[in-house]
């Protein structure tokens, strides 16, 4: 992140006007700097590489290459960078795929700016900002892909933050849940992160999927 603590913000989208928008709304908050702005999902890929923003947002369908195959692509090369989709109603097997290919936030054009900077805020943060269903669905692709395997090395309370925080559910809605504090759910997950040796937050999810977990606890439900 920026030396001023700015969260540095990627807009990809093909339509000029919206960007423009989008840059002005990050900016007038005060807490994001729009560090380049992408017509393409190709163009996307090479100023991601170029700049290193800690957050792209990014359009679903673009022409050239489409966001899912440039949040792939972007992923494989900063696993670090947060990666929001930003897409129509229609468009949800578009963010599913995008989430399955490392994706953490999910944004419908016509939100209002609060719920945008939060959200943005949020991924930057660590966070996953994706509707649970999405979140089930993207991860049953993943599994298809990957195989099952077996979860070991995790106590009970891990696994059940991890879940939840696989889920989608925020830091504050764990706490909330747990009767706990936010910064002791952010603690946990970090020592999660330290245990399996995980370097970024998008792996720890992966991890949780390819494990078996959100099968695992929903069976015991």
């Amino acid at each position: 992140m920026a030396t001023d603590q700015r969260i540095r913000v990627l807009i990809v989208d093909d339509h000029s006007i919206l960007r423009v928008g989008l840059k002005q709304v990050l900016e007038q908050s005060g807490e994001f700097e729009v560090v380049g702005q992408a017509a393409d999902g190709e163009e996307a890929v090479r100023l991601a590489a170029e700049v290193s923003p800690d957050v792209v947002v990014m359009d679903v369908v673009m022409p050239n290459k489409d966001g899912v195959e440039a949040c792939r692509e972007i992923m494989e090369a900063a696993p670090a960078t947060r990666v929001i989709m930003l897409t129509a109603s229609t468009e949800e097997d578009a963010v599913v795929d995008a989430a399955a290919a490392g994706a953490t936030g999910y944004v419908q054009k016509g939100t209002n700016r609060e719920q945008f900077l939060a959200a943005v805020r949020a991924v930057a943060g660590g966070e996953l900002r994706l509707p649970a269903d999405m979140v089930r669905r993207a991860f049953a692709s993943i599994r298809r892909e990957s195989g099952t395997q077996d979860a070991h090395g995790l106590t009970l309370r891990e696994r059940e933050i991890l879940v939840s925080f696989a889920q989608g559910m925020s830091y504050a809605q764990i706490a909330e849940a747990r009767g706990v504090k936010a910064v002791t759910i952010r603690n946990a997950i970090y020592g999660i992160q330290q245990k399996l040796n995980l370097g970024t937050m998008q792996s720890l999810v992966l991890w949780s999927v390819r494990k078996g977990l959100l099968e695992e606890f929903a069976a015991g439900e």
